[in-house]
């Protein structure tokens, strides 16, 4: 088993049907993430809200990213981190230099965007793209200077001959998926996944350009990675909405945690924390303990393991219901009580 976090997620995108990163906006929500699913999105959405309280709209600087990843990493030692990191940060000598920096701070993959500045969450309206011409040269020396890092280019192209071959132009220059952002159905996503060899990731964002979709609507249109961009941040501005709110109502009067089951404390809040101080002092994994289960299951698979990206008529095969399939969180959850993986991958393991 190779031991670099790249290598782990190059494993664990070999070994799964599908592999799902939630967005993080701070390192506490990514460890409450990390309590459900064993990936985790660094999302530019959540961090420019979260460290700067700005839209996400060009203002985040790569050194506050590359500081964000290493705290991340440093309680959670065994995920699979995603870094949005927008445009390489404009030329591609910063761009090759922030790809360096991230690998060696731990992170599993990035995601590269086509778009101009001034850029904009892929979501929203206004974005500018630039010449394939630009874009690829960059592309190019961030897969030459990666060294297992999974590289994930992404188009923010509206136009839908232009999305395939920007979609094509990735693959043949040699990312290792492919995203295109801000897709108004799932027909488009057929016809990505159609039109490329490597895996194909789609990103979900509550209230966004894209359907809302389950991840077995999102499997029988060819995608195997999936991000949730804010779940953690739109539940957190909900929550303290409602706690503040409460708070105001009751008359500035804080609920004992004890009289009310479910509701947080010092002491479960504290719990959390100190996980994450436990996971400090770890040594540093090989690979994640998850991994090692999936490893197992797939080599007790025949001769034929599927490779990292399956074929069109592979992903498109009938599934079970993903419920079925991925049993809680995607087959890659964790038992809340102490963030330990669950043996879930036997059944499935070796299907891509």
């Amino acid at each position: 088993m190779r031991g670099s976090p790249g290598a782990a997620l190059r494993d664990a995108m070999a070994a799964r049907p599908m592999t799902c990163f939630i967005g993080a906006y701070d390192v506490f929500s990514a460890t409450m993430a990390g309590r459900h699913f064993d990936g985790i999105f660094i999302s530019g959405f959540g961090f420019a809200a979260s460290y700067y309280g700005l839209p996400d709209i060009g203002f985040i600087a790569w050194p506050d990213i590359v500081n964000f990843v290493q705290r991340v990493r440093t309680v959670l030692p065994h995920h699979h981190i995603m870094v949005d990191i927008d445009d390489g940060y404009v030329d591609i000598e910063t761009a090759i230099h922030v790809v360096s920096l991230l690998e060696k701070a731990g992170a599993s993959g990035v995601i590269m965007e086509d778009q101009r500045r001034p850029r904009r969450c892929g979501h929203m309206g206004g974005k500018q793209i630039l010449d394939l011409e630009e874009y690829l040269p960059k592309l190019e020396r961030v897969l030459q200077v990666r060294k297992e890092m999974v590289v994930v280019a992404r188009s923010d192209a509206t136009d839908p001959a232009e999305r395939i071959r920007r979609a094509r132009a990735f693959d043949q220059a040699g990312a290792d998926a492919v995203l295109v952002d801000g897709l108004e159905n799932l027909d488009m996503l057929r016809q990505i996944s159609s039109a490329i060899s490597k895996p194909l990731m789609f990103n979900q964002i509550a209230g966004g350009k894209s359907p809302a979709c389950t991840l077995s609507d999102l499997r029988r249109a060819g995608v195997s990675l999936v991000n949730y961009s804010t779940p953690c941040l739109f539940a957190a501005q909900q929550a303290m909405e409602s706690a503040l709110s409460e708070l105001k109502k009751l008359d500035g009067l804080l609920v004992n945690p004890a009289a009310e089951p479910g509701r947080i404390g010092i002491a479960a809040c504290d719990a959390v924390l100190r996980e994450n101080l436990k996971r400090r002092d770890e040594p540093a994994p090989t690979s994640h303990p998850l991994i090692a289960t999936i490893t197992a299951a797939s080599s007790r698979a025949p001769a034929t393991a599927p490779a990292m990206a399956p074929t069109t008529a592979a992903r498109s095969a009938p599934l079970p219901p993903i419920d079925t399939m991925l049993q809680s969180s995607t087959d890659i959850g964790f038992d809340q009580s102490n963030s330990s993986p669950r043996n879930v991958l036997p059944k499935y393991a070796a299907r891509t």
